[in-house]
């Protein structure tokens, strides 16, 4: 079976497993301040802060911001524009810290929200003032127009905030994703392009966030330390009356992550580039095997800029098989591949109440969403594994 995701546990993630082990300390600790530290210096952005998952990093950070005076639009009911093609997670955290997601459609080629429709929307909505945030999410590792949507935000004063957990390493104008905006959130997904499980990365240069996101990962404690040394007798705060651990100042979360996954994170960060490139060397191969299929699949534009989550690829309209077949065949012949999330307000039950108010305003979102589906093309995959994909697609669309 070829998976859309895999993971090899090779000697050096043994090895610095075991370092953990033989540290005795498994939460938050070392490790997990050296993968901060490296992340944050890979990417650009000053800070880093990690989190158990890609959905408690967009809460977290939703929720900091909620908190921060110096944002007084960012509140309960405040409208954030974004994406209807992603995976619900984005949507999710928008609305279990109390704000609102407002959709607008996507390109079909590149699955990014356009532009030109964020400022349509805010040109005609009456009530723009009601707007706080855009959030763009680089989807299969595909940048957003970032320079177009940072000027839009500039003129209606909004925060723009990246979502970045599937493009570790894409590029736009020579800069990461994830550097280009006041924030941006990370997942470490074992199927994405920097993997180790589950945990999650907030990234920022603002120093007063960076310590808020701190706080309210852990409960909102008072402790602000990027490594605790109290139980080495080590903490600046020991000779107060208080404990921090032990004394909030907001209400948070526990969104803290674990030594293990920052540890097999580090190995991955050795091997960033190399990840990368291996990713778009198969995404090359695989369109130069498939381009025999253009007449029955959209395959996807290939940009040595996109560190590509996987190969996705869209069915054409009427075509002899359906989507659901064609994965189903694929299946048969040995190839795992998974539907392109579908459209969050008309496709997805969880916002069925979103569904009369966009049916028909988001084609670009519906048609992905019934016909767009993805399948691996990971760092793992062999000459002989990219041969067989291309056999299996052979077989799946004879007719």
């Amino acid at each position: 079976m070829i998976f859309v995701g895999d993971y090899k546990i090779g000697k050096d993630e043994k090895n610095i497993i075991m370092d953990v082990l033989d540290s005795e300390r498994v939460s938050e600790y070392k490790k997990v301040a050296e993968f901060e530290r490296e992340f944050a210096r890979i990417i650009g952005t000053k800070y880093c802060t990690l989190l158990n998952s890609g959905t408690s990093a967009l809460i977290c950070l939703f929720q900091s911001l909620i908190y921060d005076e110096r944002f007084p639009k960012i509140k309960k009911g405040a409208k954030v524009i974004t994406t209807p093609l992603t995976y619900v997670a984005t949507s999710n955290a928008l609305k279990l810290v109390g704000l609102e997601p407002v959709y607008v459609d996507v390109n079909l080629d590149t699955f990014d929200i356009k532009p030109e429709l964020i400022k349509k929307l805010l040109e005609e909505d009456n009530n723009a003032d009601e707007y706080c945030m855009i959030l763009p999410v680089h989807l299969m590792g595909y940048p957003c127009k970032m320079d177009e949507i940072n000027a839009i935000a500039e003129e209606y004063n909004l925060l723009v905030i990246e979502d970045t957990s599937q493009a570790h390493g894409s590029k736009y104008n020579s800069k990461y994703t994830g550097s280009l905006s006041f924030a941006s959130t990370y997942s470490f997904y074992i199927a994405h392009n920097i993997q180790v499980g589950e945990m999650g990365a907030v990234l920022t240069n603002d120093k007063k966030l960076y310590q808020t996101l701190k706080k309210v990962k852990a409960n909102g404690r008072v402790c602000d330390c990027i490594i605790c040394t109290r139980s080495i007798g080590k903490c600046p705060r020991a000779n107060l009356k208080y404990d921090p651990r032990f004394l909030h100042d907001m209400v948070g979360y526990n969104f803290k992550t674990t030594e293990f996954q920052a540890a097999l994170g580090i190995v991955q960060l050795k091997k960033f580039n190399e990840i990368i490139k291996k990713r778009q060397q198969n995404v090359a191969t695989l369109i130069n095997y498939l381009s025999e299929f253009s007449d029955v699949i959209i395959l996807p534009k290939y940009s040595e800029d996109v560190s590509y989550l996987a190969f996705p690829i869209v069915l054409r309209k009427d075509m002899f098989i359906s989507r659901e077949d064609l994965m189903h065949k694929l299946y048969k012949e040995g190839v795992e591949s998974r539907p392109l999330f579908g459209s969050i307000p008309t496709q997805q039950p969880a916002y069925h109440e979103y569904y009369d108010k966009y049916k028909g305003k988001l084609p670009n979102a519906d048609y992905l969403g019934t016909h767009g589906f993805y399948i691996g093309c990971h760092q793992y995959l062999t000459k002989d594994d990219l041969y067989h994909v291309k056999n299996a697609f052979h077989n799946a669309l004879e007719r």
